[in-house]
């Protein structure tokens, strides 16, 4: 076998990425982020657009010092102080490059930048020889490239190759080309562009088509060895190509591609997380790879083929990613096996006609309810067994809550195994805190509080939450949900369920221990 060529992975989390309306960090949170993505090993990162004010200024400044092992780049539109301030704030960087972009397109010359083409390739040529001063390596974007004409396109590339840049970049700005075009557009200019062949390509695809994806695919097949991305597909309308789906597309179709990357696919979701969460922006439940859904089955057909055997309906581990494993959803399509797989977690073993009994009782929620939670499942197996099933469950709970610095919450959580209650009260910034912390003091085990999911599932006045939460304990993460009309209830008996699953499988683990 021939060795797979490797994709060098650009990241514009930071700069393009957080150009996406609401998703904007303060320039100190930056500084984490970057170590997050160079954790995950992305080859390049652009941390901001130093012009653009003097938090970013200093945020891509911070950045360029702190992290010595990857390469950075410091972003500026084709003018003179741009490029200065980029080169500034990235002097202290082992490895920086600059990058300069100008648009190409008639469409842009004329409406936004009001030049002709003669003034925007004289303009290419001058900032591309200008920064070239300053940094060995210089990427130069011809903006809108998609929407350029190809003489035109190969005019200003050829400019600025003369002046000295070794990366070109080929963007799709708005999403608009169709992988065979855009494929075909880097293979034209490679082969048609005086000194062409001489410099390295870079992709970088928007998604407004929903191919951003496909069509940084189609680039690499092409000729270009290195894509920009964002983590989550994070970006200006509806995003950039996602590091994430490009990184998959490449690890699981190697066969076909022949591309591989430098990529720690096990951080992929973990990096995820946190910037959907220092973003403040959720994924649709069916983003690939790490949506919500990405690795949910509901259907009984696919849930036994899954419990039979992972790759019947999954082309990915998700364990390799960093995913947890919470593959199975369950509701009115689920099967009996599914049913009893999850039951398992729980150590509640049931089979044959008590099986059979239980899951019509199963079958008739269901049919009422969009998901079955881990919380409403305990519940119904109990009343169905006629003995508690769960170590804990919530019993009272109050929220003084309202425009004081702190809320305050009060709760019963009842011990089932050894017939008793407790009542624990606690502090907090928030409600949803507060009944956390309370209700983690009557927890007699060693749990970790993971993150916390709120969904709406419904509008009006039967609006319900349904609340995820995971916990850790001793290295291994374990998930409980609940529905409810209050968000506080639905969370708090998350927690107690996924409390209920790491002590209960801790048990399990403890018998047969002892067995063995």
């Amino acid at each position: 076998m021939t060795d797979k060529k490797r994709i060098q992975i650009f990241d514009t989390t930071l700069r393009d990425g957080e150009q996406a309306p609401g998703a904007s960090v303060k320039p100190e949170q930056k500084i984490p982020l970057a170590a997050k993505l160079i954790e995950l090993g992305v080859d390049v990162i652009e941390p901001g657009f130093p012009i653009s004010s003097p938090g970013e200024f200093a945020a891509v400044q911070e950045i360029s010092r702190r992290f010595q092992q990857v390469e950075i780049c410091g972003f500026a539109r084709a003018v003179k102080g741009d490029i200065e301030a980029a080169v500034k704030a990235t002097q202290d960087a082992a490895r920086r490059r600059i990058h300069l972009f100008i648009s190409s397109s008639d469409i842009h010359l004329q409406h936004q930048m009001r030049k002709t083409r003669k003034e925007a390739v004289a303009l290419a040529r001058e900032m591309t020889a200008y920064a070239r001063q300053f940094s060995d390596v210089v990427e130069f974007t011809a903006m809108d490239a998609t929407r350029t004409r190809i003489e035109d396109l190969i005019e200003m590339v050829e400019v600025a190759i003369e002046e000295g840049a070794s990366i070109i970049n080929l963007p799709d700005t708005v999403g608009y080309a169709l992988p065979q075009e855009y494929g075909n557009m880097f293979r034209r200019v490679r082969e048609e562009a005086r000194g062409g062949q001489t410099v390295q390509y870079s992709a970088h695809c928007h998604n407004d088509l929903g191919l951003a994806v496909a069509n940084s695919l189609a680039a690499i097949q092409n000729g270009a060895s290195q894509v920009e991305v964002t983590v989550n597909g994070i970006g200006e309308r509806t995003g950039n190509a996602a590091l994430e789906e490009l990184v998959m597309a490449l690890e699981t179709r190697g066969d076909a591609l022949g591309f591989t990357t430098g990529i720690a696919i096990d951080k992929l979701y973990e990096t995820s997380r946190i910037i959907s969460g220092a973003m403040h922006f959720p994924m649709a439940y069916n983003k690939p790879i790490v949506g919500r859904n990405a690795f949910q089955h509901e259907s009984g057909i696919h849930q036994d083929g899954l419990l039979k055997d992972r790759s019947t309906y999954e082309i990915m581990n998700p364990e390799k990613m960093g995913i947890p494993r919470s593959m199975i959803i369950l509701g009115k399509h689920s099967g009996r096996h599914a049913l009893r797989d999850r039951l398992a977690r729980y150590g509640i073993e049931i089979q044959g006609e008590e099986l059979n009994e239980f899951y019509n009782v199963f079958k008739e929620a269901a049919d009422q309810l969009k998901v079955v939670s881990d919380n409403q499942l305990l519940q119904m197996v109990s009343q169905s067994l006629g003995r508690p099933t769960q170590v804990y469950e919530l019993g009272d709970v109050q929220v003084v809550a309202g425009s004081a610095s702190n809320r305050v919450a009060a709760v019963t959580l009842h011990h089932l195994h050894e017939n008793r209650e407790s009542s624990h009260s606690s502090m907090g910034n928030g409600p949803l805190e507060a009944v956390i912390a309370a209700i983690s003091q009557g927890i007699d085990a060693e749990i970790t509080f993971g993150d916390l999911e709120l969904h709406s599932l419904s509008g009006g006045e039967d609006a319900h939450a349904e609340a995820a939460v995971s916990v850790e304990r001793k290295g291994k993460t374990y998930r409980g949900t609940a529905v409810h009309h209050d968000i506080v209830m639905a969370a708090g008996l998350a927690y107690v369920a996924a409390c209920n699953s790491a002590v209960l499988s801790a048990e399990d683990e403890k018998q047969e221990m002892q067995m063995n």
